[in-house]
């Protein structure tokens, strides 16, 4: 339960869905964690709840917007005045973009490719020279099965979850000699609020092709992650982790 001992995290959309079963997880696991997101009503509470569990202050929340990069020069900079340094960056927050081809708008378009891709690209341009002067760290980005294979639908998510994994790489590649590992995780349907307002069409279609016949639980999700961020994976970089119940497999 200590796989995260001595890190310092940024998990951004960390307050609900996957990204607060990252927080959670990551707390559990020995990491302090600064939680960058959006939703300013809910997120301090939930960092209060966590820090009231822990006994101390391990959980910081702050207002981001990933698609600014004075946003993440602001809070890269709090996780090492607050916490010392920074070692540990999780790209997690994200919009959908189910639309096909003809049917997105520029608007939806520029929307999901700037949350899901350009914020990704963000937090790992403004996070690694941090890394740097901690000596090295790990960074996980959240893709998915959609950045894997067509599903003929979702042409925004499918175009920036693809884009993730390219970056991905690129990133691994530029960045292993200086002990700065990017490894990419890439989950099948989940059971989170986001994906309660999919269609009952549309997940009956989903389980059809899980060979575990199942939607993911968060946590399911959230331990890959910490495997991830944690030296058991200290090999491994521009790799991606499918954790999708098999869906890819078929």
């Amino acid at each position: 339960m200590n796989a995260l001992d001595g890190k310092v995290a940024i998990i951004t959309g960390g307050t609900q869905g996957l990204g607060g079963a990252y927080t959670e997880a990551f707390i559990r696991h020995g990491a302090c964690v600064v939680i960058g997101d959006v939703r300013d009503e809910e997120g301090p509470d939930f960092a209060a709840r966590l820090n009231a569990t822990a006994g101390t202050v391990r959980v910081l929340y702050e207002h981001l917007d990933v698609t600014k990069a004075e946003e993440w020069s602001r809070i890269a900079g709090i996780a090492e005045a607050r916490f010392g340094r920074l070692t540990t960056l999780v790209n997690n927050a994200g919009v959908p973009g189910r639309d096909g081809i003809e049917d997105t708008t520029e608007e939806s378009w520029a929307r999901t490719i700037n949350v899901d891709l350009k914020g990704c690209w963000l937090g790992m341009k403004t996070c690694i020279p941090a890394m740097r002067r901690a000596g090295g760290g790990a960074i996980v980005n959240t893709s998915s099965t959609s950045g894997l294979v067509g599903t003929g639908r979702g042409a925004p998510y499918c175009s920036a979850k693809g884009g993730v994994v390219a970056l991905t790489k690129t990133a691994a590649a530029q960045y292993g000699a200086e002990n700065i590992r990017v490894n990419a995780v890439h989950p099948g349907l989940v059971d989170t609020p986001r994906n309660k307002n999919i269609s009952d069409e549309w997940r009956r279609e989903m389980l059809r092709g899980t060979p575990l016949g199942r939607m993911a639980r968060p946590d399911e999700i959230a331990n890959a992650v910490v495997f991830l961020a944690s030296d058991a994976s200290s090999f491994m970089t521009g790799s991606s982790l499918i954790v999708d119940g098999g869906m890819t497999a078929i």
